[in-house]
């Protein structure tokens, strides 16, 4: 066994190889880019190296310079994790070159499994069933509408060395195409390097379900049953688990052998991933499933693959990179209970799922679950970046069955409490309670279908609000106090700086130091709660008009001028501020009085913006 590897990657895949090769006495050398220079994978790593800029061009997909970082650190073999270099045939052979050892599938054989085309028609020749489509070289536009034409709509246009969603377009009609060719040979290239594509028939009621393998050099070769993928955003993957609900001891027999058959087919070594297309309009069977592509090299839903197995499948990565024979064979590996996997994205299901980005001030998933597991590789206190994919965490759970770990990934991601960037965790919730998906009645179309009904509320629950209301009444007056009844109390407050009245029981409230605002979470989705006047930084406005400034930030934009006359909830200006907009409004009806505030001007902490005359006529 090799005595130190750098993993040329980042974020919790850095950290998941981390841990295993720690616990194996490996030493590790972690590389980052500038924005990477405080990351937990670089803080986590035995030694690191500095690659580049942050742009993953000028960093992370550099293969020369990764490669210059392992001879320089003294590491002895490379794992490249997912995404980045991890299916490039050049930059693994050229590992090789150096004298490293390469923990990932042969780069003789990655050149024709690693491209989507070469894959299906070697495993067309091998007897797999493979999905109708264009494999050929001929790129030429005209042409390639021509073949999706035969094909019928709807087809997938797919770049041959695609992955994890990059690169695919769905086509529905013969007009569409030339536009959704252009588009996805621009991400392929920009993504891969690469824009060649292929074109197949669009099954619809498609599910995915997929199968690891695990070969080494001296003809091993296992599976470690499905995975189901089904689950999917805009080709993108949410949710993950194994086994695939719905699928009996011969069909998985069937989905198993084929796996293991179409990787002996190329002498595969490593971990792979043998991916195929169910077609699930009458159940799954075996003659309805096909394959789809095989991807060399670990997966990012691995993790639910060893909780039903019990196998740690990065130590398995190196042992037989070190050139170890497996550790178990066919007849030692079987399934126990059940596991999912949830992708927790930094991003906004509000603003189309755009990505969240800025500092994660408060992260907690909120879970002392022995039976959840949690990879990531941010904690409290880091930047989520523009340059890399805002994934911040998987959460995974095991449980005996389907339902049991359903429900456990469920209120996992319902106690998380992330602020001040939007997180998915809701939509995620909203999805795993769903009637089908809990039925196990899901296939690739299901977000897509129910859309509206998984997106999360836009504000709590009027009890979750009262507690939090009476939280931080302690604090002293609220704005708007007035009684509502013998033993109510409404109060007017800001969530997340808009206004809002909350009604709420001022006996029921929890004592302590209620501070001028509190965070809100419930179903997964994290507010902030402030007193109408203490918090400037979402509209705060004192009983006297005085509007302040509740952070150091920049005015982005004035909505009124002096002498404006301006009603209660108005919005006045807006701040910048965290890489967060923060809109400040008038606590009353009234006029502008004085104005402090310029556009593009910076302010301090507690700088009097604005000042709000009540109008008295």
């Amino acid at each position: 066994m090799f005595q130190s590897l750098l993993i040329a990657n980042r974020g919790e895949i850095a950290c998941r190889v981390i841990r295993t090769a720690r616990r194996m006495g490996i030493r590790t050398v972690a590389v980052y880019s500038d924005a990477d220079a405080n990351a937990l994978h670089v803080r986590q790593a035995d030694a690191a190296v500095h690659i580049g800029p942050s742009p993953v061009r000028e960093s992370y997909l550099l293969g020369d310079r990764i490669i210059a970082a392992a001879l320089e650190s003294g590491a002895q073999a490379i794992h490249p994790g997912y995404g980045f270099l991890s299916e490039n045939a050049e930059f693994a052979q050229a590992v090789m070159d150096a004298g490293l050892i390469w923990v990932g599938a042969d780069p003789a054989r990655r050149m024709a499994r690693g491209r989507k085309d070469a894959a299906k028609a070697l495993m067309a020749r091998a007897g797999v069933p493979v999905t109708p489509g264009y494999l050929g070289e001929d790129q030429s536009p005209d042409h390639l509408r021509a073949q999706a034409d035969l094909i019928g709509y709807p087809v997938l246009i797919k770049a041959v060395a695609g992955g994890g969603g990059k690169g695919m377009r769905l086509v529905e009609a013969s007009a569409d195409f030339p536009d959704a060719l252009a588009s996805c040979q621009r991400e392929a290239a920009s993504s891969f390097g690469n824009d060649h594509v292929l074109i197949e028939k669009f099954i619809q009621r498609p599910r995915h379900i997929e199968v690891q393998v695990f070969g080494d050099r001296y003809g091993g070769l296992v599976h470690l049953f499905e995975r189901d993928c089904s689950l999917q955003r805009r080709h993108q993957k949410v949710i993950e688990e194994a086994p695939a609900p719905g699928m009996d001891v011969d069909t998985r027999a069937a989905l198993c052998d084929a796996a293991v058959r179409a990787a002996k087919a190329v002498d595969y070594v490593g971990a792979g991933t043998i991916e195929f297309i169910a077609d699930a309009s009458d159940g799954l069977r075996a003659d309805r499933i096909w394959f789809m592509e095989m991807n060399t090299r670990l997966q990012v839903e691995h993790p639910v693959t060893e909780a039903i197995t019990g196998v740690d499948l990065v130590e398995w990565q190196l042992r037989v990179a070190a050139g170890e024979a497996l550790p178990m064979r066919q007849a030692d590996l079987s399934i126990h209970g059940w596991a999912m996997e949830a992708r927790l994205y930094a991003e906004d299901p509000a603003k189309g799922f755009l990505p969240s980005i800025g500092r994660l001030d408060r992260f907690s998933l909120g879970t002392g679950d022995a039976h959840c597991r949690i990879d990531t590789g941010v904690e409290q206190g880091a930047e989520i970046s523009p340059f890399y994919d805002p994934m911040i965490a998987k959460v995974i759970t095991h449980g005996p069955d389907r339902d049991t770990a359903r429900q456990r990934l469920a209120d996992a991601l319902d106690g998380s409490s992330i602020w001040p960037l939007r997180t998915n965790a809701g939509f995620l919730v909203r999805a795993l309670r769903h009637p089908d998906f809990a039925a196990g009645q899901v296939d690739t179309g299901l977000i897509a279908r129910e859309g509206d009904a998984l997106m999360p509320p836009t504000e709590p629950t009027a009890n979750v609000l009262a507690m939090a209301a009476g939280r931080l009444s302690h604090g002293g007056p609220v704005a708007g106090f007035r009684l509502n009844g013998p033993v109510r109390t409404q109060a007017t407050f800001l969530l997340d700086g808009a206004p809002i009245d909350v009604s709420f029981d001022p006996r029921g409230a929890i004592m302590g130091d209620a501070g001028a605002e509190t965070l809100v979470g419930e179903g997964g989705q994290t507010w902030r709660l402030s007193r109408f006047r203490a918090d400037g930084a979402t509209g705060a406005a004192a009983s006297d008009g005085a509007i302040v400034s509740p952070m150091p930030g920049r005015i982005i934009a004035v909505a009124v001028a002096a002498g404006d006359m301006v009603t209660k909830g108005q919005k006045l200006l807006t701040l910048e501020a965290m890489k967060m907009e923060h809109s400040l409004i008038a606590p009353f009806d009234g006029h502008i009085a004085a104005l402090n505030a310029v556009e593009g001007g910076q302010v301090s902490e507690g700088a009097l913006l604005v000042k709000i005359d009540a109008d008295e006529r």
